[in-house]
């Protein structure tokens, strides 16, 4: 008796032929696709039906990336603009703060040079504060007795004298400027000596040369010095320059008004002489040292120049 084969296995062998047929085929047509590209026309007129159809299933998901990425991009960018004008106002306090240092550091090196021109002490003081009072013009310093200041002590700086010191604590000092009412300092003309007392008056008003006849020597650009005759400032530092000149011939007098030399709304850095006229010794005076031209001459050991900054 003959067994006949199982019928899956009968239909399989042509299921398995068709496939190897198939597997052929395929394989024949991406070898000659590769080789001579036959299918290109047929892949672009089928890419070319189709794209539309891409664009329409696309459009929806694209839409909602760029939406998306706009508001991404707005807020990242709003982020970063609000920290550029945060960095930008930082710079410009740097800027400022580094100005500020800079000039700071200008006025400290012409305080040092001239702490090494005096031949007596000197004490660095820094100015704390202008109290709000508008008769009196002062200031306060940062420091008092136990620093070693005295009452009258005078405070100057790289420019010219400022004031003295009138009320004194344990580490603050009070000093009267310059234009403080009837304040006075005694001095004299660079040019050519001439003695005579420089007052205060008023906050905002320009000194004045008091009790001087009509025939005084006096012109408008003269340096005041001091005179040193009080025994309270030593001598040959600027305080003033002549600014105007009103000569009264029928009272025989003249009004003389002075801008003083050192401003003290400029820095906050100044030096308190430590002066005494009994035991600081006294160098040649500056007011007898002049030049061919008749200008007073600015290497004097331990004295100011005796011709004011702009005035050269």
């Amino acid at each position: 008796m003959q067994h006949s084969a199982p019928p899956l296995f009968r239909q399989g062998i042509p299921a398995l032929l068709k496939l190897i047929v198939c597997l052929s085929i395929s394989i024949a047509l991406m070898l000659i696709d590769f080789r001579f590209k036959a299918l290109d026309p047929i892949r672009n007129n089928v890419n070319w039906i189709l794209r539309p159809l891409e664009y329409v299933m696309m459009a929806p998901r694209n839409a909602f990336e760029a939406i998306s990425e706009y508001l991404t991009t707005r807020s990242t960018l709003d982020q970063e603009n609000q920290a550029m004008k945060v960095r930008q106002v930082e710079l410009s306090l740097l800027a400022n703060q580094s100005e500020f240092l800079m000039v700071e550091n200008q006025n400290l090196r012409e305080l040092m040079a001239l702490q090494k021109q005096v031949p007596f002490k000197t004490l660095p003081v820094e100015i704390l504060f202008n109290p709000p009072n508008p008769i009196s013009q002062r200031i306060v310093i940062n420091r008092g007795s136990n620093d070693g200041l005295k009452l009258g002590n005078p405070i100057a700086n790289d420019a010219g004298i400022l004031g003295q010191v009138v009320r004194l604590y344990e580490r603050s000092a009070e000093v009267s400027l310059l234009e403080d009412r009837d304040f006075a300092v005694p001095v004299q003309v660079a040019r050519n000596g001439l003695r005579a007392a420089v007052f205060g008056a008023g906050r905002g008003n320009p000194l004045e040369l008091r009790y001087l006849p009509v025939a005084s020597d006096l012109e408008v650009g003269d340096i005041l010095l001091t005179s040193g005759i009080d025994g309270v400032y030593p001598p040959g530092f600027a305080v003033a320059v002549i600014s105007k000149i009103e000569r009264n011939a029928d009272k025989n007098s003249s009004n003389v008004f002075c801008v003083p030399v050192a401003a003290v709304n400029r820095y906050r850095q100044a030096l308190v002489f430590l002066y005494d006229p009994q035991f600081d010794a006294k160098a040649p005076s500056s007011i007898s040292n002049k030049s061919a031209s008749g200008a007073p001459l600015t290497n004097t050991p331990g004295r100011r120049q005796t011709r004011a900054r702009g005035m050269q």
